[in-house]
């Protein structure tokens, strides 16, 4: 009876603990071939967007094919997540056409292969929230800080740029609630509310083209 009471309460101690890393997308429950939003996510409210989506099979699992040609598409997902006990944000990209000309530091030039970006909500939204942009640039450098010249609440971070790895899968990790406290001086009030994607080339009127595989938020 006793290893019977230890072994319920062990068991009970593993389902109370919390998670490592909270999923935001695997796209495990897409169908290979689906175009369009995804399911789960939520399109953009403003513009035309083509969506020229493509849930596709690459190596061992699903990503989502991204492509835009003159066009601007963005996606975004509702969670929840507390970025003092989530702090990494790690995901895997791959790009494999860069929008020519492109340059986030110019807003006439603002077009990228593929950017993530995490929302931290404010209200009102439109001019409060504060939002990070984590991209793959084609000129500004890796590394660099700097606000959007297009979004106020917008302040992005150049993960990869250029072309010298264009075609290769890359597994990134940023520790946003460090980029946050550097980007604004403090610490996030709130939770992530939101993870978006999108892809753009309307600016400068070329074409871009991505991948994105597993999305997710874990501990140090």
């Amino acid at each position: 009876m006793r290893q019977l009471f230890v072994g319920i309460l062990a068991i009970a101690l593993v389902a109370a603990a919390p998670a490592n890393s909270i999923v935001v997308e695997d796209w495990a429950k897409e169908e290979v071939g689906r175009r369009g939003v995804p399911l789960g996510w939520q399109g953009q409210n403003w513009g035309s967007p083509k969506y020229d989506f493509t849930v596709v099979s690459e190596g061992h699992g699903k990503v989502l094919h991204l492509r835009s040609e003159d066009d601007s598409s963005t996606i975004s997902k509702e969670l929840k997540v507390d970025v003092k006990q989530y702090p990494i944000l790690q995901w895997r990209w791959k790009v494999a056409v860069l929008p020519k000309g492109g340059d986030a530091r110019r807003k006439e030039a603002d077009d990228e292969a593929i950017q993530l970006y995490v929302t931290f909500p404010r209200f009102p939204s439109a001019v409060r929230s504060r939002i990070i942009g984590y991209i793959w640039d084609s000129s500004a450098p890796v590394g660099a800080f700097f606000p959007s010249q297009k979004v106020s609440t917008v302040n992005f971070v150049v993960v990869r740029s250029g072309a010298a790895e264009l075609g290769k899968w890359h597994t990134e990790t940023r520790n946003v609630l460090e980029d946050y406290k550097r980007i604004h001086g403090e610490e996030p009030g709130e939770s992530v509310g939101a993870v978006s994607v999108s892809i753009n080339s309307q600016n400068t009127h070329s074409r871009a083209e991505s991948y994105l595989g597993e999305i997710l938020f874990r501990k140090p």
